[in-house]
């Protein structure tokens, strides 16, 4: 599928689910500044900041065009659903989301040690005017499941195997969706600025030979110790090429 312009926002989108894009890429002229929280904030608190500091930097709401979350725990895909859907209502409030159309990307994730009480922002993007012409993207998470289907458990690859073969397919599966979503935006590995890994099962058995020599990992790869959003999921990614980054 081809990237839809968002005009709004000054970013194009790769169409996806309900819940989120495939994910963004800044227009020209424009670039995606990614800032990070010190600590987690409730989704609201995290809405509010975001808004106070998209607005700041003179920028309107639709500019917002990424996020990653963290919950407390896997949701079963019931749970999923009425998340998503309260999520959603709050870009659809903001003038995003449009028809049902969503086109911010996302990662959800759960820590399997000090989880957040409640869900919560990690980080989130959004589109200013560039300071330079390199261009500027990121990719949606995805676990070892295609999206778009009736639900997960049915189509997950290798359901409930976590040896280190299991998990190679999983990487492989994940892996191949990243470079599949980024060759849509018009990238590949060698234009990520950093990739990040979910898992709570060890990844060093396939990590040269899945992740390091395909180009996953040019920049290191961060390793999250945390669990995809769904029960019955075990490893995720996602990537990003951005040249501003800040914490606040």
């Amino acid at each position: 599928m081809s990237p839809v312009d968002f005009p709004a926002g000054g970013y194009r989108y790769l169409p996806g689910v309900s819940q989120y894009s495939g994910g963004v890429v800044a227009v020209a002229g424009h670039e995606i500044v990614r800032v990070r929280f010190r600590r987690r904030l409730p989704l609201a608190e995290g809405f509010a900041r975001a808004k106070a500091i998209i607005e700041a930097a003179g920028r309107p709401l639709a500019a917002f065009c990424a996020c990653e979350l963290r919950s407390p725990a896997p949701f079963t895909e019931e749970g999923f659903r009425q998340f998503n859907a309260a999520y959603v209502a709050r870009l659809e409030s903001w003038g995003i989301v449009r028809d049902g159309v969503n086109p911010v990307a996302r990662s959800n994730l759960c820590p399997e040690i000090d989880p957040p009480a409640e869900p919560s922002f990690h980080a989130f993007c959004f589109t200013t005017e560039a300071e330079s012409d390199a261009p500027s993207f990121v990719i949606s998470g995805s676990g070892e499941v295609p999206e778009g289907q009736g639900n997960y458990r049915d189509h997950v690859i290798r359901p409930g195997d976590t040896s280190p073969g299991g998990m190679a397919e999983k990487a492989r599966f994940v892996l191949a969706e990243m470079e599949r979503r980024m060759a849509a935006l018009g990238f590949a590995w060698p234009d990520t600025t950093a990739s990040q890994a979910y898992t709570v099962f060890d990844l060093f058995p396939f990590f040269a030979e899945e992740i390091v020599r395909r180009g996953a990992a040019a920049h290191g790869l961060t390793w999250f110790y945390e669990r995809p959003p769904v029960v019955g999921l075990d490893f995720e990614m996602d990537c990003r090429g951005v040249g501003r980054e800040g914490v606040v």
